[in-house]
Formats: C-alpha cells, sequence, structure tokens
C-alpha cells in the first residue's frame, strides 16, 4: 500500500494539480462567460469604467488584510504545526487569526463605506464625471459587503490547503462566477450595472459557504478568540508584514492605472481590464492551479529542511511551465484582435471597443510569461518564510511599473499602462529566480 510519505512530490503536486486545474479550467471558462455576457450588456463604456474602478478599494482592503498576504503567512505557520503534530495548536490558531480577521476587514469596510464619495473624487477616479463619481461611489459601498465574506472564505481556503484539500477551494470560483453570470444574465436588464454587483455580493457568500463543508471533514474545531499577544498570531503578523508591503505597492500599482486611465477616453479602463482578463485566463490556468497545488508541499519540504528535494521539485514545474507559456504568450500577441472578435463582438461590445481590447492585449501578452513564473517562485521564497526577498523585488517592479506608466501613457495611451506592467513583470522574475538559486544552493 503506497502511504502519502511514499509517493514523490512531484507525484503529489500532480494529482493535486489535476484537480485545481480541471476546476481552475471550469472557473476561467465561466469568467471568460461572464465577462462576454457583461461585454454584451454594457461594452467598453462609461458606466462599465465606474463598476471597475468601484472594485479598486474593495480588492485593495481585501488584499492586504485577507488575500495573499494572509495566505502566505498562514499556511506555513498553521502547516508547520501539522507537519509536527501540533494538531490542537493549529487549530487554535485559525479561530484566532479567523476572529482577528473578521474584525480588521469590518471596520475597514465601514470605514471606507462613510469616506467613499471623497476616495472616489481624490484618489480613485478624480477624471471622472461627477455623475460617474457618484455612481462609482454608490457600487463600492455595496462591494465593500464581499471584501468580509472574501476575508473568511480566503481563510478557509488556506486551511483546507493545508491538509492537501484542493477540490472545493477550486470550486469557490466557480460558484463565484456563476453568481455574476445569473445576475448579468437577469438582473442587469432591470437593475443595470447595479445587477452586477448584487452578483459580486452573492458570489462572495456563495465562494465562503460552498467551502464549510470541507472545514467539518478535516474535523475543525476553535473558538472565535481575539488575541494580539499569541504567539502564533505574531508569527503570522510578523511573516504578513512584508508581503502586505509589497501587495500594497502592487494595489498601488492598480490605483495608479484607475487614476490615469480615468483622464483617458471613456472606456479605456474597461478595454484594459478585458485585456487583462484575457492575458489571465491562460496565467490562472497555467501557474495558479500549478502554485495553488505546489505550496503546501514546497512549506513541508521547508519546515523539514529538504532543500535539495525543493530545488527538484521547483526546476521541474519551471520547466513545464516556461514551455507551455511562451507558445500561449506568442499566439495571445498574434491572434488577439481576432480572439476579442470572437469572444466579445457582440451587443454592446462594438468594433470601437474591439480596437480598445486589442490594443491594451498586445501590450499584455509579453507579460504573460513573467506572470507565471513569479507566481511559483514567490510560492518558493512564502515556503521558505521569507516574505522579505520577493517584497522588497516586488517594491522595486511596481515602482517601475508606476515610472514606465507615467513615461508610455502620453505616446502610447491605455497601451503604454499594459506595457508598463509586462516589462516590470518580466523584470521581476529575473531577479526572484536570480535570487532563489542562491538561497536554495545554501
Amino acid at each position: 500500500m503506497t502511504t502519502p510519505s511514499s509517493v514523490s512530490p512531484l507525484v503529489r503536486i500532480a494529482r493535486a494539480t489535476s484537480v485545481v486545474m480541471s476546476l481552475f479550467i471550469l472557473s476561467r471558462g465561466l469568467g471568460l462567460v461572464r465577462e462576454m455576457i457583461i461585454g454584451a450588456r454594457f461594452g467598453a463604456g462609461a458606466e462599465l469604467d465606474a463598476y471597475l474602478a468601484a472594485f479598486r478599494l474593495p480588492d485593495l482592503l481585501f488584499t492586504l488584510v485577507a488575500g495573499g498576504a494572509l495566505a502566505s503567512a498562514f499556511i506555513p505557520t498553521f502547516g508547520e504545526r501539522l507537519a509536527h503534530g501540533r494538531t490542537a495548536a493549529a487549530w487554535d490558531l485559525a479561530a484566532k487569526v479567523a476572529t482577528l480577521l473578521l474584525v480588521t476587514l469590518t471596520l475597514l469596510a465601514l470605514l471606507a463605506a462613510l469616506l467613499a464619495r471623497p476616495l472616489v473624487a481624490y484618489l480613485i477616479a478624480p477624471g471622472f464625471s461627477p455623475a460617474q463619481q457618484r455612481l462609482t461611489a454608490e457600487l463600492l459601498r455595496w462591494m465593500l459587503v464581499s471584501t468580509v465574506l472574501f476575508g473568511l472564505s480566503g481563510l478557509v481556503m488556506g486551511i483546507l490547503q493545508s491538509f492537501q484539500r484542493f477540490l472545493l477551494p477550486a470550486l469557490a470560483p466557480v460558484v463565484y462566477n456563476l453568481a455574476i453570470i445569473l445576475a448579468a444574465w437577469l438582473l442587469a436588464p432591470v437593475l443595470g450595472i447595479r445587477g452586477l454587483v448584487v452578483g459580486v455580493v452573492g458570489g462572495a457568500l456563495g465562494h465562503l459557504l460552498v467551502q464549510i463543508p470541507g472545514l467539518r471533514r478535516v474535523g475543525a474545531r476553535g473558538r472565535p478568540s481575539l488575541s494580539l499577544t499569541d504567539p502564533g498570531v505574531r508569527e503570522v503578523l510578523r511573516l504578513m508584514g512584508p508581503r502586505v508591503l509589497g501587495l500594497a505597492v502592487v494595489q498601488l500599482n492598480f490605483l495608479v492605472n484607475v487614476f490615469l486611465a480615468s483622464h483617458l477616453p471613456a472606456g479605456s479602463i474597461s478595454a484594459l481590464n478585458y485585456a487583462w482578463l484575457l492575458m489571465l485566463l491562460p496565467q490562472g490556468v497555467l501557474a495558479q492551479s500549478v502554485a495553488t497545488a505546489a505550496f503546501p508541499t514546497f512549506a513541508r519540504q521547508a519546515a523539514l529542511g529538504e532543500r535539495a528535494a525543493m530545488r527538484t521539485t521547483l526546476k521541474g514545474i519551471l520547466g513545464l511551465l516556461l514551455a507551455v507559456s511562451v507558445p500561449a504568450a506568442l499566439l495571445l500577441f498574434w491572434l488577439r484582435e481576432p480572439l476579442v472578435v470572437l469572444l466579445f463582438r457582440r451587443g454592446a461590445f462594438d468594433a470601437a471597443a474591439v480596437a480598445l481590447t486589442g490594443y491594451a492585449l498586445a501590450f499584455f501578452a509579453p507579460g504573460l510569461i513573467g506572470h507565471v513564473v513569479v507566481e511559483i517562485v514567490a510560492r518558493a521564497f512564502y515556503a521558505l518564510k521569507d516574505t522579505l526577498t520577493p517584497v522588497l523585488v516586488g517594491v522595486a517592479a511596481m515602482t517601475l511599473n508606476i515610472a514606465l506608466s507615467l513615461l508610455l501613457i502620453r505616446p502610447l495611451a491605455h497601451g503604454g499602462l499594459a506595457l508598463a506592467n509586462s516589462l516590470a513583470t518580466l523584470a521581476e522574475m529575473g531577479v526572484l529566480l536570480l535570487f532563489l538559486r542562491r538561497r536554495l544552493a545554501d
């Protein structure tokens, strides 16, 4: 009989990846259907620009408090306790982190809702008309509800992945996309852009609820407890610190993009979003599914001091991903306008929207390679409990991104924002690979 410890890391990752990738493909496919329906309803115009701009602050709060920062700190800390048989301590940590997370996100969401109008007018989209700013602030307030729900759901996802349970976490985005698809199809004709917000909040709730049965199956226990002095909580916060800084710079770049694009012709923000999602489609299938499956294995290898095994695992994964991502990037560039026409050219998505989106995709396509590699390499650093190195590199890369955005927007309009992202991500990839090679050679 084969025991889990006798299965090689690459085989274990491959098995998990097969589950995760299947549902990632389904989720990304539904995400594409979602954008096709939204595109047919709203095209690339001022109303959809307001909806996308409203996303920025809720996404910022989620990402900094409960998104990648929490996952990169919680999974190694929680997983280390499990790896050494300290199950009770692991669940106590999870309960305390969940309580702190809920309180923090709720307070931040309430504060952001109160300040929504000035935040939109002066920070997010100063180039919008007053009516467009009012709409953006209204949508933002409702979407803040989803931030709290996603925060709790993200923690549940990290717990399940630490137990090598990937099915329900991978199913959660499918539920989220289905909710927005139904909202765009059934509610948008009646409620307009506000119907999409109903789908976002409902989808966030479904994202959480679909994972709850998994907690029972792994024996979840523990009572809510608010503590900032617990050693485990302090360890999570310590590891989160550098990662929060790095993600803040990334989110600052997104805010700068919306800020700058709000001064461009209507539809520029929407076109950037469509092109970005098309680039992320292969990135999600290729990199995120593999990274999600590999991270617990990286964390276990790092916790047990198996540097050589981790190096071998990482080398095999990167070789496979590069062999697929380079041709994918070339295809995205060469077939950009036919692809946009095939997927989006219907309803309100007219020839002008096709041209705007295809133009942005031409500049996003080369960055696919960088995004794929960074997704994997960053997880290796987090597994080593080194959140500082990728953060410092990420800060430098995103600073470069903002500088290039300011430089390239004048000659290339919204295409300059896309090109700046690609160049900065490729630079980030190169530096991270160099540093990780040195780290694993120790």
